[in-house]
């Protein structure tokens, strides 16, 4: 058959993807199976595919092709999420493009642009996904704002507020003057930045003196209401009742006591903004202050500032403190660092702002998903995410789940005329609720006002384990009760909180139940440097001009070759290069096999069934350690125990064991038993490379058209005797040696050598003589019960092998390397019983450390008895 020459994974990947789909091999529905069930973390609807999208989805499709050949019925749920924030934010930049400002339209014209965007852009990144092999069933691809999850977000909504934990108050909430909206505390990034720290002297009402306070934002002094002391600070006892004033604006505030101050901290006087910042907010509560808020929703300054009115925050920090110096209220100016909170959206510096918001009480919600991930309900991989999320859990506030965008899902208030409010789904019941409510059945929906606000984007994709199989809005459905809990979510811990947390805490609300049985957290993809990989530093590669290069198998595996769980990714192209190069390696491995001529006349010779048999006890070890790999969540270290069996046991050992003479047929028993194994590794290998495997395993056997890789079986782990393959290693280590002394002597393979074996308690393996034979070009193998003078030798555990050099080898060459050998053991010996003797590295060294010491003075010792041997045997 003609099999090309080199793989091309262009050739190969579109047409087997274009086959899956069309057997409909990636969709699930109920059955009588075992579900396997995972949801995809749905990225933004406008988003394209980066390289973390690359190793996360990498993962899911590895474990739901697994759990797929493992019988289990395997359903991943793909989708978008609409990205409030995000996704605004790109509308609003588009048509300020076309001329166009948001203020300008009204908030429906303001939606039909950003529908059509998301119609454009949108579902881009899941046809990315294709490319990459992601075996999602297509047809349940679910987006947080299509028909059934909106509405299921606005009944949760409306349960949880007749349930009296949602409420609408005035609060200290994160703003973010860029987006103009509130943020949740898990929605900001605190970054250490160089500040100053301005000490500014405020003027003692009705005397001559000052009192000194210091700040980092000299340009909120115009919304101060107090200085505040600790009352145990004996410096300040004399300032208590009376009152300073507010430069260059002259406001008149107290000064108040508080145990909130730190005496060490600048001067121990602190000014009081209680707007503007939520530590002082919780003293003005306490001390009955004004709050006077003098920002506007941009960040620029209000009227109530009354002096740099509409001037931008950052550029009046500059201009008041000249000001400040001119007026005489400016003691000095020190460097100081601190940290600031910046808006994780838009990398704004956030501005502590009061405003009336919606908000989740979290309290008793957190109770069951604190308890159900310690006590392992959940699994946590790896397990150290398990205190992060509980010291989270067990301190966190009630959730502000109001944005002021117009993107998003409306929150269902409908307000009044006279303020009051009800809570429906649609502006119809929302008219019955008010008119019970005002007991006016005259009231029209034109008189009522819903509210103008959105909800956080993350009150969509906390139900997302419930609202892709609709458990919202039908509690009871088939799909529901079938896929939910479903088994593992693969993500990243930057969105322990935002989201993982939120899914187990509506898990456990909406079906007393957990929303998966496990979670695995990949890490970080970082570039060499370990800089998080960005569009701005130029170090993030496009995914798919590497799957172009290397192949969507190449580029899987490169993924996956250093990425620990929870561990972060250094990538390099190197390691799709050799993700790629392993792909070259099985490739030819199969036009070896595919290319051998075979021959019904031929008996099996010894040496095949010995290898054969070998094989088949490796592979009962290699997948029961699989198993094991799987199950502990391990998937680089289970990919490469796939790609060492491949590339080692398989190709580098079997096919060269069973390999016929050059230009000789293969009999038909080696070539049916290995044609067999390569079948079973192909199995192995598919969930991490689905393209290559699917192209062998077709081209393996002839195929009936419905038959694909992909749902066949997984190997099962059969019974595999320990000893056997110990064995085998002993001969691997004896061909090893004999063909290190053919390469120190310039021995080509051609020549055929004898071997005398000297055994010892271990290390001779004669039933596997005929390998060694094979495998060593050897003419003769021969026991031997003393030394063989004159020749070359090597040890495996406590045997020795010997080959008689005959006419191969210059003597005086050979005996200066093995003096010089000898040399360098003997100092190596040395060092190791300098470390030894050493009795503080001895008593205080761990058990292992000092026991592999030992080991390496009685191997050093036995190399020196046998090199020492081997000189006198030349002599």
């Amino acid at each position: 058959m003609g099999i090309p020459s080199k793989y091309n994974p262009a050739d190969v990947e579109d047409k087997w993807y274009k086959y899956w789909m069309e057997q409909n091999f990636f969709h699930s529905e109920p059955d009588g199976r075992e579900p396997y069930t995972i949801v995809i973390p749905p990225p933004n609807v406008t988003g394209v595919l980066h390289m973390g999208h690359m190793l996360n989805n990498t993962i899911q499709d590895i474990l739901i092709r697994r759990a797929r050949m493992t019988g289990k019925n395997a359903c991943w749920v793909p989708g978008t999420d609409h990205a409030s924030i995000a996704t605004e934010a790109k509308v609003v930049n588009k048509l300020r493009e076309e001329g166009i400002s948001k203020s300008d339209i009204s908030r429906e014209e303001f939606l039909k642009h950003a529908w059509d965007w998301t119609h454009k852009h949108g579902g881009i990144i899941l046809e990315q996904l294709k490319k990459l092999g992601a075996s999602c069933d297509w047809e349940r691809t679910a987006f947080t704002m299509d028909d059934a999850r909106s509405e299921s977000v606005i009944k949760v909504f409306i349960d949880l507020y007749k349930k009296g934990l949602i409420y609408r108050g005035v609060r200290m909430v994160n703003w973010d003057p860029k987006a103009k909206t509130a943020l949740s505390d898990e929605e900001v990034n605190y970054k250490e930045v160089q500040s100053k720290l301005y000490y500014l002297k405020y003027k003692i009402e009705g005397e001559e003196g000052y009192v000194t306070i210091a700040t980092t934002r000299p340009e909120t002094i115009l919304g101060d209401t107090a200085v505040c002391v600790n009352p145990a600070d004996e410096r300040f006892k004399n300032l208590k009742g009376k009152r300073v004033l507010v430069p260059l604006i002259n406001r008149s505030i107290p000064i108040i006591e508080d145990d909130y101050v730190d005496m060490e901290f600048g001067t121990g006087c602190l000014k009081i903004t209680p707007a503007h910042d939520i530590n002082d907010y919780e003293i003005g509560m306490r001390h009955n202050l004004e709050s006077i808020d003098i920002f506007n929703d941009d960040g620029t300054l209000s009227e109530q500032a009354q002096i740099f009115v509409g001037e931008d925050r950052f550029v009046v920090r500059d201009k008041i403190v000249p000001e400040l110096e001119k007026a005489g209220n400016l003691h000095k100016i020190e460097d100081y660092t601190n940290k600031i909170g910046f808006s994780e959206r838009t990398d704004e510096i956030i501005e502590p702002k009061l405003s009336a918001q919606w908000f989740l009480k979290m309290e008793d919600l957190v109770k069951p998903a604190i308890e159900n991930v310690l006590n392992d309900n959940i699994g946590f991989y790896p397990a150290k995410f398990k205190n992060i999320y509980r010291h989270w859990m067990e301190n966190i506030k009630d959730w502000c789940i109001s944005r002021q965008l117009w993107w998003g899902h409306r929150i269902p208030v409908y307000y009044l005329s006279d303020g009051s409010f009800v809570c429906a789904e649609t502006p119809e019941l929302a008219l019955e609720e008010a008119r019970k409510l005002s007991g006016n059945i005259e009231l029209t929906i034109e008189k009522l006002r819903q509210d103008e606000d959105v909800l956080d984007t993350w009150f969509s994709s906390w139900l997302w384990p419930i609202s892709v199989f609709d458990g919202i809005r039908f509690p009871d459905n088939r799909d529901i009760n079938y896929y939910y809990p479903t088994s593992d979510l693969v993500t990243a811990p930057d969105i322990i909180f935002f989201w993982v947390a939120r899914m187990i805490i509506s898990g456990y609300e909406y079906r007393k139940n957990f929303p998966f049985s496990n979670v695995y957290y990949t890490g970080m993809v970082r570039d060499s440097l370990r800089r998080k990989m960005s569009k701005s530093l130029g170090n993030s590669p496009d995914p798919l001009h590497l799957i172009e290069k290397f192949g969507a198998d190449g580029v899987r595996v490169g993924m996956l070759l250093c990425s620990p769980a929870g561990g972060d990714l250094l990538f390099d192209e190197s390691l799709p290069q050799q993700g790629a190069g392993f792909a070259t390696k099985i490739w030819n491995a199969f036009r070896l096999v595919k290319n051998w001529e075979v021959s019904c006349e031929i008996e099996q010779p010894v040496h095949s069934e010995l290898a054969i048999k070998w094989f088949r006890n490796k592979l009962n070890e290699v997948v029961a350690t699989l198993n094991n790999q799987f199950d502990q969540f391990r998937i680089s270290e289970a990919l490469m125990t796939v790609y060492t069996t491949i590339r080692d046991e398989f190709s580098s050992w079997l096919l060269e064991i069973v390999k016929p003479p050059y230009l000789q047929p293969i009999d038909q028993k080696t070539f049916n038993e290995i044609t067999e194994l390569f079948d079973k590794i192909l199995r192995l290998l598919h969930p991490f490379m689905p393209f290559i495997s699917e192209e062998i395993w077709q081209l393996l056997y002839e195929r009936k058209p419905s038959e694909s890789l992909m749902v066949a079986q997984m190997p099962e782990a059969g019974e595999f005797n320990p000893a056997s393959l110990e064995a085998f290693e002993n001969v691997k280590e004896a061909v090893s040696g004999i063909r290190k002394i053919r390469t120190d002597n310039n021995i080509p393979n051609k020549d055929q050598l004898e071997l005398s074996i000297q055994k010892g308690d271990k290390g001779c393996e004669e039933k596997f003589n005929s390998v060694i034979e094979k495998l060593g070009n050897l003419s003769e193998v021969n026991l031997v019960s003393e030394e063989v003078k004159g020749a070359a030798s090597f040890r495996v555990k406590s045997t020795t092998y010997y080959i008689d050099l005959g006419g191969f080898v210059d003597h005086e060459a050979e005996l200066k390397k093995l003096k010089e050998e000898l040399d360098y053991t003997k100092g190596f010996l040395a060092s190791v019983m300098k470390k030894l003797g050493n009795e503080r590295f001895v008593n205080n060294a761990p058990e292992d450390v000092v026991a592999k010491e030992k080991a390496k003075q009685a191997d050093a010792e036995a190399k020196i008895k046998v090199l020492e041997e081997r000189i006198a045997s030349l002599k």
